[in-house]
C-alpha cells in the first residue's frame, strides 16, 4: 500500500484524503435517520390528526394517561434537541 508523503501534501489534504469515505458514510447515515424520523413524525402526526383513533363518546381516563405518557416520551425529545429542562445549559 502507497501512503501519501506528508512532506510533499498539506497535513489537511492528507486528513482529508483519508476522511472522505467517512464523511460520505456518516452523510448517508444522517440522511437515513432523517427519514426514519420524519416518518415516525408523519404517522404521529396522522394518529394525532385521528384523536389518537379514540371516539370522543369513548374517552376514559386511561385514554388521558397514555397521551401523558407519549407527551412526557416527546419532552424528552425535545427538551434534548433544544437544549431544555434537564438539557438546558
Amino acid at each position: 500500500m502507497t501512503r501519501p508523503d506528508p512532506i510533499t501534501k498539506p497535513h489537511q489534504q492528507l486528513h482529508a484524503d483519508r476522511g472522505e469515505p467517512t464523511r460520505q458514510a456518516a452523510l448517508a447515515a444522517f440522511v437515513a435517520q432523517k427519514a426514519e424520523i420524519d416518518s415516525m413524525l408523519a404517522r404521529l402526526q396522522a394518529l394525532s390528526d385521528d384523536h389518537f383513533g379514540a371516539h370522543p363518546d369513548d374517552i376514559n381516563w386511561a385514554h388521558v394517561g397514555t397521551l401523558e405518557h407519549y407527551a412526557s416520551l416527546l419532552k424528552r425529545i425535545t427538551d434534548s434537541a433544544f437544549g431544555e429542562g434537564e438539557h438546558a445549559r
